[in-house]
């Protein structure tokens, strides 16, 4: 990468992270995963790539329909919020009955409702939209041409390394959820997390 183009991808990237390690629904979810060693490469993998294309539009210029579109981001709230308080009950409900990092790893789950609730988080999420298409996109317009295009590989590399780092350094954590406790107060923080971030979607309207 030239000299030039250098400082514009530095800022996408950066500014990309920072939007993305914000504690949130996509990332309580990812590190839940994590810790249980359950499809981590392949919902990463769908993490990554949906902020990719998020971004790619933001930067093509998308930002710009979509914050003129009321009603799209009216039905996306609704949406967003209702899936998760749903997924905020079941995280309580597995806070009641936690299981040691053993117990839950013999019961795997389905790939395909992962990949599902994965995409569910992702999209159902006008936060998403809002930072990588909108924000993210309406701050490339400071670049022009091949900058532009290094701010925009910048903020999806960063959500790359974001996404496996958190799905494979979960892993770190084993340790400590070995104990029933530890997933009870995993749990109930991911079901609070769930519900301030619906409560607050259905603020914004």
């Amino acid at each position: 990468m030239s000299d030039a183009l250098a400082p514009a991808f530095i800022s996408g990237f950066f500014l990309g992270l920072s939007l993305i390690v914000a504690i949130g629904a996509q990332n309580a979810f990812i590190l839940r995963q994590g810790l249980l060693r359950q499809h981590v490469f392949i919902l990463c993998l769908i993490c990554a790539l949906s902020d990719a294309l998020l971004i790619a539009a933001g930067v093509a210029g998308l930002g710009t329909l979509i914050s003129g579109s009321p009603s799209l981001i009216l039905v996306v709230t609704i949406g967003g919020a209702l899936f998760l308080f749903a997924y905020a009950l079941i995280a309580f409900r597995r806070a009641w009955k936690p299981q040691a990092m053993v117990a839950a790893e013999r019961g795997r789950s389905d790939l395909r409702a992962a990949i599902a609730a994965c995409l569910a988080f992702t999209f159902l999420n006008p936060h998403v939209y809002l930072d990588t298409v909108v924000l993210l996109g309406s701050l490339s317009g400071q670049y022009d041409g091949a900058a532009r295009v290094a701010y925009g590989v910048g903020a999806c590399l960063a959500s790359f390394v974001w996404f496996f780092s958190l799905g494979y350094g979960a892993r770190l954590l084993q340790p400590v959820f070995e104990r029933p406790a530890a997933w009870r107060v995993l749990d109930i923080l991911i079901g609070l997390v769930m519900c301030a971030i619906g409560v607050s979607l259905l603020r914004s309207l």
